[in-house]
Order: structure tokens, then C-alpha cells, then sequence
């Protein structure tokens, strides 16, 4: 198995790149109405919604691209922690605690995903290989 540890810089940063681009689709969805479900509400500026797609939009871009790395990827884990709690667990002490049942696996999954991105940084193929 050691021979797979030549690939783990390309492993790393196709898991930054593509955990980055599929969350600013999430922002994208939320700020431009991009391939959004028909019954997404509209989105009012200065909300927490709002909020939320710019972190989403702006932070996976960077987390894409390698720019800011270590920052971008803690706000947008942060903001996912903030999202399950609000949104999904809404602090439930029954089944609705589970993500399984309360459907936040997505929010807990990039929560810890940009967690380690935030503890590694950009990595070699990143923009600012400098974070």
C-alpha cells in the first residue's frame, strides 16, 4: 500500500478541488438561482441565506483554486457546523440527533472535509502554495 502514497499530493488536491467547486455550486444555486430546485425561496440580500451562498460561493471557489486556503476552508467549516446545528440537528435530543435521520450527512461531511483542509492548506497544486 505504500505505493499509493506517490499519489496522495493528486489525491489531496483533487479533494480540494472538487469539494471546493461542488460547494460553490451550493452557493451558486443559492445566490444566482444556478440549476436551484423549483422550490427554492427567493433569496433577500443581507440575509442569513444570503450570507451563507457568498461563504458557499466565494470560499469553495477558493478552496478550488488554492487561494487563501487555510481561511477559506475553516469560515466554510465553520459555516457548515453552524448549518447542521441550525438547520439540520435544530438541537434535537431524539432521533432527529442523528444525521442519518435529520438528513445533515452533507453539512457534517464538509464540515470535516474543509476542517483538514483548513489543518493542511492549499498543498502543491495549489495557487498561493505559500498557506
Amino acid at each position: 500500500m505504500n505505493k499509493l502514497r506517490y499519489f496522495s499530493d493528486y489525491a489531496y488536491a483533487a479533494l480540494r478541488f472538487m469539494s471546493g467547486w461542488m460547494f460553490a455550486f451550493h452557493g451558486a444555486q443559492k445566490l444566482f438561482g444556478l440549476l436551484a430546485p423549483a422550490q427554492m425561496p427567493p433569496m433577500t440580500i443581507g440575509s442569513q441565506m444570503w450570507f451563507g451562498g457568498v461563504i458557499e460561493f466565494f470560499g469553495g471557489l477558493m478552496i478550488a483554486l488554492g487561494l487563501r486556503t487555510r481561511w477559506a476552508a475553516f469560515i466554510c467549516s465553520g459555516t457548515m457546523a453552524v448549518a447542521y446545528a441550525q438547520f439540520h440537528w435544530k438541537f434535537q435530543f431524539n432521533s432527529g440527533f442523528f444525521p442519518a435521520v435529520n438528513q445533515g450527512e452533507l453539512a457534517v461531511v464538509y464540515c470535516f472535509i474543509f476542517f483538514f483542509i483548513a489543518c493542511e492548506g492549499g498543498g502543491r497544486f495549489s495557487l498561493s502554495r505559500k498557506d
